[in-house]
């Protein structure tokens, strides 16, 4: 490696949709998207998150994600080599009118840097077998 390579930084997608009041960086995490018969499941990579630090809204069918780190950390600290930038997280995503998704059922838990959030389905978007008569 020369000396270019160690002082180099990968890139992250870096948020440029909104305008922010505060002035740090706001990256888009990484998120897998899955969905069962009953919920759906969204699991985002916030490394540097705490618990007091997420902040999960579902208003209508719009779902914000977002995560503040506290870069005090990491002032002054000057890398040799880095991939991980810092600075806080946000996404949004609105689902189809037709999932009717249950806001008062939506659960969160944040386990070593991954957010992962139940999104339970209202019992009108749920699929039901229909018995067929003879």
């Amino acid at each position: 490696m020369n000396a270019q390579e160690l002082t180099s930084t990968k890139e992250k997608q870096v948020l440029r949709s909104e305008e922010r009041t505060r002035p740090e960086r706001y990256f888009v995490p990484d998120v897998d998207i899955r969905e069962t018969d009953d919920a759906v499941f969204v699991y985002a990579d916030m490394p540097g998150v705490s618990k007091d630090g997420a902040h999960v809204e579902l208003e209508g069918d719009t779902l914000t994600i977002e995560g503040d780190v506290t870069t005090s950390d990491y002032e002054g600290l000057i890398p040799l080599y880095t991939e991980y930038n810092v600075g806080n997280w946000v996404r949004r995503f609105t689902f189809p009118a037709g999932h009717r998704l249950d806001p008062q059922q939506v659960s969160a838990r944040l386990t070593n840097g991954v957010l992962e959030i139940r999104l339970p389905k209202s019992e009108r978007a749920r699929a039901r077998k229909v018995p067929i008569e003879a």
